[in-house]
């Protein structure tokens, strides 16, 4: 199989045009996780729809850790978890019975990202969850889904109240577990969860400084989710900042064994 170039890009011929642009988003987003620290060795995901009626999605290969994720490495499964192109990786079943049960169910969810950070856990731990108290947490006023704790997420019968849990919204704490975006791509997907990591960053240290002396007003509050919804109204500023955001991580990043991303 050879090579398709396209402009600064190499694509392997087999795969689509449409496809490798998405294969080259997710490959960078893994990236930025492994800078900012928001990986787990080699657990956790972040997965993007395919075109086509099938509803196959791209996965990290198990085993392999972030920065070594490449637009070519990429797994391409079905909601079931099995490959759909020949790979020589496996695919972690954890992964695809969260992913596989919102990209089945949910036709605008081509992007989830699931992370297991330290704030994100802790939040995810209080029974109140998230606050709506600061700059961040204001923004995901009503936007916030929760569903609780059944153990590590390898049973297909959970994925049915996983879904129900999600309803309509795009964020999602696992509780006792974790966060979780589901967006139209991943860009947007970038930016809710970064906001989203902001929010649980700045709640535990605000608890951890003696808590929040000023609280917000419904008014208040819902004015910040209001703006934060329409502030991207072309989507192109969470493009921006997704693109910045990876030029950055390739500037810190690069070094002597560096893998390019885009191979």
């Amino acid at each position: 199989m050879g090579n398709v170039e396209t402009g600064v890009l190499t694509r392997p011929a087999h795969i689509g045009e449409a496809e490798w642009r998405l294969r080259l988003d997710l490959a960078a987003a893994y990236r930025v996780f492994d800078w900012y620290g928001w990986n787990e060795t080699i657990f956790n995901h972040i997965t993007v729809r395919v075109p086509g009626p099938e509803r196959h999605f791209l996965i990290n290969p198990f085993g392999l850790w972030y920065d070594e994720v490449t637009a070519s490495n990429l797994v391409k499964i079905d909601l079931a978890g099995n490959p759909v192109a020949p790979t020589q990786y496996g695919v972690n079943r954890a992964g695809f019975i969260i992913h596989g049960a919102v990209h089945a169910a949910r036709d605008d969810a081509h992007c989830i990202m699931h992370t297991h950070t330290t704030t994100g856990m802790a939040i995810a731990c209080r029974r109140a969850g998230l606050r709506h108290d600061d700059f961040y947490g204001a923004m995901l006023v009503g936007r916030v889904a929760y569903h609780d704790f059944e153990g590590i997420t390898v049973r297909a019968d959970e994925q049915p109240r996983l879904v129900q849990s999600l309803g309509d919204r795009h964020v999602m704490i696992l509780r006792n577990h974790g966060l979780l975006v589901a967006e139209r791509d991943v860009a947007h997907a970038f930016a809710l969860l970064w906001t989203l990591q902001r929010a649980c960053d700045v709640q535990c240290q605000a608890e951890a400084t003696g808590g929040y002396d000023i609280a917000l007003t419904e008014a208040v509050r819902e004015s910040c989710r209001r703006d934060a919804m329409n502030f991207d109204p072309d989507g192109g500023t969470c493009r921006r900042m997704f693109e910045a955001t990876v030029r950055r991580m390739e500037r810190a990043m690069r070094g002597p064994n560096w893998i390019d991303y885009r191979s």
